[in-house]
């Protein structure tokens, strides 16, 4: 396959073409990962980091069972915390995160998830991309938590261009129009899940591939036909 040309940021019109597309297709999109509470949801994207969404709710569903509030967690302790959620990726440092978060929304928060960004990155294992999927998944807010997935989809698209993901963010913040802003994160997360992929887009099947600035767009796999033989 051909390099892909560098892109231009999409206009204004094509932007609100683009979410009306994903809004019809999937008007109130959710998240993969698996929760019960604001706590348990903070826990899930913790260990959602370098792992998958299917590889962490499978080893989220006994530990939220044993220990849905934070009380519960410290309860448990670290060593058994990793006990639970040792098919995940560096679940070592992970469980000690999240037992350390645990303590502290007990000791500062009063075993309440609090609603404040600045609040949630003082949190042991929380960044800036796990704050803005907890306050807009549970709290509602309008924030852009940008992975991969949005960073690929966004730089490709044209969508908002740019070269990290804090940049990237900025720029949706300013473009996806107001009416979109609730799900924006994860129609694009979806998008990029399933249909504009790392390694090959799949754009023959894309719903937004009309406003992509995506060049040279992927073709359609052929299709091989079985040979006939001769009788």
């Amino acid at each position: 396959m051909a390099a892909a040309k560098k892109v231009k940021n999409l206009p204004k019109a094509d932007v609100q073409a683009m979410f009306q597309r994903f809004q019809e297709i999937t008007p109130e999109p959710k998240g993969e990962l698996e929760y019960v509470n604001a706590f348990t949801l903070l826990v899930a994207v913790v260990l959602s980091a370098q792992a998958t969404d299917a590889g962490v709710n499978k080893a989220t569903r006994a530990l939220f069972a044993a220990a849905p509030t934070p009380a519960a967690m410290v309860a448990l302790g670290q060593e058994t915390i990793e006990a639970y959620i040792k098919t995940i990726g560096l679940f070592r440092t992970k469980a000690k995160n999240v037992f350390l978060l645990s303590q502290q929304l007990l000791e500062r928060h009063g075993g309440e998830v609090p609603a404040e960004r600045e609040l949630l990155e003082a949190l042991p294992g929380v960044g800036r991309k796990t704050a803005n999927v907890v306050l807009n998944m549970f709290f509602g807010q309008p924030t852009m938590a940008v992975d991969t997935h949005v960073f690929r989809v966004s730089n490709r698209t044209g969508l908002a261009v740019a070269a990290n993901p804090l940049a990237v963010e900025q720029k949706l913040l300013k473009v996806v129009p107001s009416e979109f802003m609730l799900h924006a994160h994860h129609w694009l997360i979806l998008h990029g899940r399933y249909i504009c992929k790392a390694r090959t887009p799949e754009c023959w099947r894309c719903p937004i591939v009309e406003w992509c600035c995506y060049e040279p767009k992927t073709p359609a796999p052929k299709v091989k036909t079985p040979a006939v033989q001769a009788p």
